[in-house]
Order: C-alpha cells, then sequence, then structure tokens
C-alpha cells in the first residue's frame, strides 16, 4: 500500500538533524548530571543484548583456556614431580656429606688429642668378606709413608694395625681379630693386661689377669704404650664383664672395643712420636704374623699368645 503522505525532509536535512541532536545530548550529558540515570537505564536495557552477542567469544575463550591450564597442569606437575626427586636425592646426598663432616670433624677432634703424633686421614676401600678374618683395606700405602704395624685409630679409639702395604693401599687388622692382641692398662689403677682380641666385632678379652686383680666392669682400658706400637693413653674399650671361677687362677674379663669398628669410614693413621720412619727399617727381620708384632703387657717384648684366653 502505498503512503499517503510521501512528502517529507530530504535525507541530508534528517542527517543534519541527528547530528544537532547528538551534539545537543552529548553536552547535556557533559553538563548535567542528571543524564547520568538516562545512560545507566539504557546501559541496564542494553546489557543482556551486549552478553548475548559477545557469548559465543567468551565461550571460545573459556574452551581454549581450559585445554591450555589442563595441559599446562599436566606439564607443570611432571616438573614439581621431577623437581621434587632431584630435590630428594640432593637432600641425601646433603645428608650422607653432613655426617662424612661429622666424621672428619671427630677424627680431626681425636687428632688433637694424641698431641704431637702425626696423623693422616685414610678412607676405608673394603672390608674383608671372611668372617672369621677383621681386616680392611685402606686407601693409603707407602707412596703416603704408611708402613706396616702403624697404629689405626678412629674417633673413639683404637681400631688395630696395618699389617700388609702397598704404593696406594694397605691392609689393617682389627683390634677384634683372633690373631691380634694388644698391651693396655685399666685407666682407673694403671692395671696392665693384654687386650686379645677373640673374633666378635664387639667383644675383647684380656689375658692372664690373676683373679684377685682390680678390675670390675666399667673399667676403660687404654693404650699403655708398652711395645711403641701405639700411642699411650688412647681408649681401647671398656670392661663389660668379669668373671671369677675359684678353680682358676686368672679371671675371665671380657670388653667391648672402643672403635666403631663395624661403622667407621674414616680412620687416622698414626705415626708415634717415636717413630721416624717405618718399622719394617727399625725391626729389622719382618715378624711372622700380627700377633708376634706386639710386645707383651709387660713391655719386655714377649711375643702375644695367639688368640683368646
Amino acid at each position: 500500500m502505498k503512503p499517503l503522505f510521501t512528502q517529507g525532509p530530504s535525507t541530508g536535512v534528517r542527517l543534519i538533524l541527528l547530528i544537532v541532536l547528538s551534539v545537543v545530548l552529548m553536552t547535556m550529558d557533559h553538563r548535567l548530571a542528571q543524564m547520568a540515570h538516562v545512560r545507566s537505564a539504557l546501559s541496564l536495557v542494553l546489557a543482556p543484548i551486549q552478553y548475548l552477542v559477545n557469548f559465543p567469544v567468551v565461550a571460545g575463550r573459556w574452551f581454549t583456556e581450559g585445554l591450555s591450564t589442563r595441559r599446562d597442569l599436566i606439564a607443570e606437575n611432571a616438573n614439581l614431580k621431577a623437581g621434587q626427586l632431584l630435590l630428594r636425592a640432593q637432600v641425601q646426598k646433603l645428608e650422607a656429606l653432613e655426617s662424612e663432616n661429622r666424621r672428619l670433624r671427630e677424627l680431626l677432634h681425636s687428632g688433637s688429642r694424641i698431641m704431637s703424633e702425626r696423623v693422616l686421614i685414610a678412607e676405608l676401600l673394603a672390608v674383608d668378606a671372611d668372617p672369621f678374618t677383621h681386616q680392611i683395606v685402606l686407601n693409603k700405602g707407602s707412596r703416603d709413608g704408611a708402613f706396616k704395624g702403624q697404629p689405626l685409630l678412629d674417633s673413639q679409639g683404637v681400631m688395630g694395625q696395618v699389617v700388609e702395604v702397598g704404593p696406594i693401599t694397605s691392609r689393617a687388622l682389627l683390634i677384634t681379630d683372633a690373631s691380634h692382641a694388644i698391651p693396655v692398662q685399666v685407666n682407673r689403677n694403671g692395671i696392665r693386661a693384654v687386650a686379645l682380641g677373640t673374633g666378635a666385632i664387639d667383644r675383647l678379652e684380656l689375658a692372664h689377669v690373676p683373679d684377685t686383680a682390680d678390675i670390675r666392669p666399667g673399667d676403660l682400658l687404654i693404650t699403655s704404650g708398652l711395645g711403641g706400637r701405639f700411642p699411650p693413653g688412647y681408649p681401647v674399650g671398656t670392661v663389660v664383664e668379669v668373671t671369677h671361677d675359684p678353680g682358676q687362677a686368672y679371671a675371665l674379663i671380657t670388653a667391648r672395643p672402643s672403635a666403631r669398628l663395624d661403622r667407621s669410614r674414616e680412620v687416622l693413621l698414626v705415626w708415634p712420636r717415636t717413630q721416624t720412619a717405618p718399622v719394617e727399617a727399625e725391626t729389622g727381620p719382618e715378624p711372622e704374623g700380627p700377633e708376634q708384632l706386639e710386645s707383651g703387657a709387660d713391655g719386655a717384648g714377649e711375643p702375644v699368645p695367639e688368640g683368646g684366653g
């Protein structure tokens, strides 16, 4: 149907009117505070339309971010697990280093107690697999000045002595070996005796101690220094049991070694103050076995009885 009134303002006039109207509205909005209410009401009406138009864009972005976040979380979780394993390994290494540092400090502290003796820290390379032979292998040899018969200590007490020396390694016999013996004295009253190895890593026996000797559990046994092999005054063991048999002339006395024979990793090779050259150069012919390296308890150079008892 054709409109009755086709006449009206031209398009140019309408455009000019709209421009003028826009300028007037913008001026009123800028000058008058009441226009803020009108603008707020219009935005409230237009908000659902804006949300509806913007919804596809927001949904696409949410989906993309969801996939990206999940992938990033999986990668981050894997990195955290790897980092956790690495940190655990580092913590274990630090604990090992801390333990080693503590042992070295204890060794250095024990070395200071030896006063003027020259010492050298050595590390265990191996332990003899034979359960009846208490021997260890050290990473120091003749190149480092080690010599046969050299005393061996740890931070707690006497461990044994070197019995074989190679260029870069040496083999030591522990004091608990059944063929080893060491002259000792009771720190409380000075009674001398010979501590024999029993073949048990935690037990020594005192040989030929009269039944009437004043030795009781808890007494500290120290090196007497007799024989010039071990530095005097260093702990050897603690008496744990004294048995008196009416039919025997000697008491059966057992002691627990002071040194941590089955735990120490670092040990001290000691050069006694009287020792200025390797033993072989001073003692002449080489002894037949470790048990003959020690002098008797009275320091008179008697061969030490082999084995315990």
